[in-house]
């Protein structure tokens, strides 16, 4: 849901602007919502941490960069992705992917959630967005832009680079493979 705080004033930055505050604005405006999206693409709960603040920290070295050539939204959305997608092809993310594949889920089960952890655990085990999960990155992508975010297929278009054909595209096959998913799912039950 976007917030009814207004970032016109972005464009407006000038060195003597307090930053600090512009960034606390934005993080409580937005960080769920980068912290999702960063989520939906990992699906690790620390590597979502990780990119979340990494966002942020770039968003406070660049906020006088913010054109407005589109919503503050898609511009964090748009970073979050890239800072996601650039973090996925670190060695970090392969080495922890593999001590991740290697250990067993308790050890990781074992540590204290949070409140917030633990109703977004709830949210991740709902079957429509376990299905969700399931597909590749970039049917996941626009489905949770879509759905999720409420970004207009233009705004979808924006954070992936890619155009709108693309993006009505790859919204046909997501819904798609779900709905094959839920007849799968179904035909398993009746069995």
């Amino acid at each position: 849901m976007e917030s009814n705080v207004n970032f016109d004033y972005l464009k407006y930055l000038s060195a003597s602007s307090d930053k600090k505050a512009i960034l606390n604005e934005l993080m409580n405006a937005y960080g769920k919502d980068v912290w999702n999206y960063a989520y939906s693409i990992t699906r690790k709960w620390d590597q979502a941490d990780d990119i979340t603040q990494e966002v942020f920290i770039k968003v406070y070295r660049n906020l006088s960069t913010f054109r407005s050539e589109s919503s503050v939204k898609t511009w964090l959305l748009a970073i979050t992705r890239n800072m996601t997608l650039d973090y996925r092809k670190a060695a970090f993310y392969r080495k922890v992917t593999l001590v991740d594949f290697i250990a067993s889920r308790g050890e990781y089960e074992q540590t204290a959630a949070s409140t917030e952890h633990e109703v977004l655990n709830k949210m991740a085990v709902n079957e429509m967005w376990d299905m969700v999960l399931k597909l590749p990155v970039k049917y996941r992508e626009v489905l949770i832009l879509y759905a999720h975010h409420q970004l207009s297929m233009k705004e979808m278009a924006e954070v992936l680079g890619v155009s709108e054909g693309t993006i009505k595209s790859r919204l046909f096959h997501a819904r798609g493979k779900i709905s094959k998913m839920k007849g799968s799912r179904s035909l398993g039950s009746d069995g």
